[in-house]
């Protein structure tokens, strides 16, 4: 292993250019050892990064890397007689309940009550819907505008998307917004104080909030999301609880607004730069769907997801403590020239795309149907309202985040 090879995800020279970055990685020194961590407890573990799509998969597949710590180390490893700080009691205890943070067979509990009530047919329905509001959201902006189309139409239609699939009324959709953002930045590899106590402050708001609303959906249920989790039952007759509605609402809100908010706005920005691309588009509509798996390929939403070592193993030969961590770099993997011919080749025909940003294995994106979905749409919209799409302001600002390839800002020019 080259043990002079560095790397810093949280680097503005990787936040502006990841795929460099992680190319030569992936090339050099596929299974990477990064920095000593120290947990609250005193114990110190490696963080480990994976770039290759072979290795990756064999991970997110692997019983043996979990979410939960919890899992992985007994009481006293973890140190338990540590508390954790009261000001980040509410965040932590959150994060330990959410699906995406729990493994089986808590998880597969939890999966198979959330299947039951966010089905295909509910995203299939919802289509129409999305249209409409994609097209009430781009109406103020005709042809030959300039405009931001982040802060416009890719922060907001995801937003709204959610917001009434959870039930949430308009006028607290704004509410909506600040939470999703701010639990976006506490997921990610380097978190500053600050962010933590934000995070903190957010779950206690948002379970507040959201607590009314289950009670009044108890008393008077409707056609929304919360109201069909409120009465699935497992085979058991086991229902989720009100904490775990709490937790759910939270991990649906994020997952539902920030990963699509992103695909819609890489897909826009890789538009401005293949304009001849864009222009077959719209002459061939039906290679659109192909088009948003080749933005999700290309420039995913989510770039990495991580795991910890069950027991003592070895990948690649390089051996790995129990407790390590191990950071998978999808972004890494969707370019392995191994699994995808010239990888850095926008190929909206490409088949099969086996691209890993939704995940694979157990832990596999739920709201996968409905992002591909908002995508297309957003993406088609796009493409048959603007003749023409080109980028008004440069360089980019992409959010300082080693998690989400994510643009703070995206300011286009349309025209006729």
């Amino acid at each position: 292993m080259d043990e002079s090879l560095s790397f810093d995800p949280a680097s503005p020279v990787f936040h502006e250019n990841p795929h460099s970055v992680l190319g030569t990685l992936r090339k050099l020194q596929p299974v990477l050892r990064g920095r000593q961590a120290t947990a609250l407890s005193g114990r110190t573990f490696t963080i480990w990064h994976l770039f290759s799509y072979a290795d990756i998969v064999a991970a997110l597949k692997d019983p043996r890397m979990m979410r939960e710590i919890r899992h992985v180390l007994t009481e006293e490893e973890l140190g338990r007689a540590v508390p954790i700080p009261e000001e980040f009691r509410a965040l932590v205890d959150s994060q330990r309940n959410m699906m995406l943070f729990r493994d089986p067979p808590d998880h597969t509990r939890l999966r198979n009550l959330v299947n039951k009530a966010f089905t295909p047919r509910m995203v299939q329905q919802l289509a129409s819907h999305i249209e409409d509001i994609a097209r009430d959201l781009l109406a103020p902006w005709p042809a030959g505008e300039q405009f931001d189309l982040v802060h416009e139409f890719a922060f907001p239609l995801p937003v709204i998307v959610i917001a009434e699939l959870l039930g949430v009324p308009k006028a607290d959709r704004d509410l909506v917004k600040g939470w999703s953002r701010i639990f976006a930045q506490v997921l990610d590899v380097e978190v500053s104080l600050e962010t933590l106590l934000q995070g903190n402050q957010m779950i206690h708001e948002f379970q507040d909030y959201f607590r009314d609303l289950i009670d009044e959906r108890t008393r008077n249920p409707r056609q929304d999301l919360i109201s069909s989790l409120l009465e699935v039952t497992d085979d058991e007759g086991g229902q989720l609880t009100v904490q775990e509605l709490l937790d759910m609402g939270i991990l649906l809100l994020v997952a539902g607004h920030e990963t699509t908010r992103n695909l819609i706005a890489n897909a826009a920005w890789m538009m401005c730069r293949m304009p001849d691309m864009a222009h077959a588009l719209r002459r061939a509509p039906h290679l659109i769907p192909g088009a948003v798996e080749e933005v999700l390929r290309m420039e995913p939403p989510v770039m990495l997801t991580s795991r910890f070592l069950a027991e003592d193993l070895h990948i690649q030969g390089i051996a790995m403590k129990r407790g390590d961590e191990v950071n998978l770099w999808l972004a890494s993997a969707n370019r392995d020239a191994a699994v995808f011919g010239e990888p850095d080749q926008f190929q909206p025909n490409r088949s099969p795309n086996r691209h890993l940003s939704f995940g694979q294995g157990i832990h596999y994106c739920l709201g996968a149907p409905l992002a591909r979905q908002e995508g297309a749409i957003a993406l088609r919209l796009l493409l048959t309202q603007y003749p023409r799409l080109t980028l008004a302001e440069t360089p980019l600002r992409w959010t300082a985040s080693s998690t989400f390839r994510s643009l703070t800002a995206l300011e286009i020019e349309t025209s006729l």
